[in-house]
């Protein structure tokens, strides 16, 4: 039992730790780990109706992560992956800077709100550079054939 390497849950293991360490995968980590922050303070907060926001992003994001980290992306081929990974990345960029700007400007006195609300920027910040690196990678993967230019028809 002490041996990782047969079990199935040490190459788990294995493959969660060098996914963390591409690109992808600390981007990923990293909203899922600032979005369970968001989440702890609109959950301390009087309003605790934003956390739904947090939970969503949150949820989707460890759904990306653990596709992407067993490699079912190439496995499913009937999802365009990379296409829905940008338009979960550009909704939860959008979300968190609407939310995040309402809690800011109306949470005075609620001091777990307006960290929420700094916290729910940054994330906006974050899931927009995620939006941004996705968009170039599917600028980068298209291969533009050029038209035939001869004149018979």
């Amino acid at each position: 039992m002490a041996e990782t390497e047969g079990s199935p849950l040490g190459g788990c293991l294995e493959k969660l730790k060098s996914y963390v360490r591409t690109r992808k995968g600390t981007i990923l980590a990293a909203e899922i780990l600032i979005s369970f922050i968001i989440l702890i303070c609109y959950a301390a907060s009087t309003y605790g109706g934003y956390s739904a926001v947090a939970i969503c992003e949150m949820v989707f994001a460890i759904i990306f992560f653990v596709v992407f980290m067993m490699g079912l992306d190439k496995q499913f081929l009937v999802v365009n992956w990379l296409w829905s990974d940008l338009i979960r990345a550009v909704i939860g960029a959008a979300l968190y800077l609407i939310t995040s700007l309402i809690c800011v400007i109306g949470g005075s006195g609620d001091g777990a709100r307006i960290a929420g609300g700094v916290f729910g920027l940054l994330a906006g910040i974050l899931f927009a550079y995620d939006s941004y690196m996705i968009f170039m990678e599917i600028k980068s993967s298209r291969q533009h054939t050029a038209a035939p230019t001869d004149d018979t028809v």
